[in-house]
């Protein structure tokens, strides 16, 4: 939970990894502001406020309601379809309960949406965005708000196959409302071990905590709300 401690060897074992790959991981994540490091206590989870959670969503709801109106006007059937294919992905992480991957398919469906003005600008802006409400979605999101969210995002493509930018826009603004709700609604994991586990199990970790650690910021980027 925010403010635990994050011990490097307890993280390396659990994704069978190096210390040297945990501690660059963890400076990754500091410089996202998932991780809070002191040079002389050590690393810990970041402890977000309430305001600034407020803050996030607020910013994400002026940035995505006016980006969903210019899709709504310039979407494309190809573009229609690579959203479905998304929407699929994201109703079988739900369906099988995968924590760690529905929380980053139902963030990409965010920076996907971007994505498709061909603005990377944007993209980048809210994809950080997501990485700074990553944390709590992860460790407060329930399977009945991923689900509503997935279902939430059924209907935003639904507006925007019909062209109907105000609907779009009305659903946007009403599913980050939801979702704000919810961070606040369920308990957060009391445990690491117990927020680091599913993520271990499902990635199956080789190379590095991929799924710790947020990828670099050049090039293809995801997000992991």
């Amino acid at each position: 939970m925010p403010g635990t401690k994050l011990v490097e060897q307890q993280i390396a074992d659990i994704f069978k990894v190096s210390r040297t790959l945990v501690r660059q991981a963890l400076n990754q994540l500091s410089r996202d502001k998932l991780v809070t490091l002191s040079p002389a206590r050590g690393a810990f989870v970041a402890e977000p406020s309430a305001e600034e959670a407020r803050q996030i969503f607020e910013l994400r709801q002026m940035i995505e309601t006016a980006m969903i109106r210019r899709i709504a006007e310039t979407i494309t059937p190809a573009q229609v379809a690579q959203l479905r294919a998304h929407l699929k992905d994201e109703a079988a992480a739900v369906a099988r309960t995968d924590v760690p991957g529905r929380t980053r398919l139902l963030a990409d469906f965010h920076t996907l949406l971007a994505r498709m003005l061909g603005n990377e600008v944007l993209a980048e802006v809210l994809h950080d965005l997501l990485l700074r409400g990553s944390l709590i979605a992860l460790m407060a999101q329930s399977a009945h708000s991923a689900e509503a969210s997935h279902a939430e995002h059924v209907q935003i493509v639904d507006a925007l196959e019909q062209g109907d930018a105000r609907a779009a826009t009305r659903l946007v603004a009403r599913h980050l409302e939801m979702v704000a709700a919810n961070l606040h609604r369920h308990p957060r994991v009391r445990d690491l071990g117990q927020a680091l586990q599913p993520l271990a199990q499902v990635e199956n970790i080789a190379g590095g905590p991929r799924a710790a650690a947020p990828r670099p910021r050049a090039g293809t980027r995801k997000a992991s709300k």
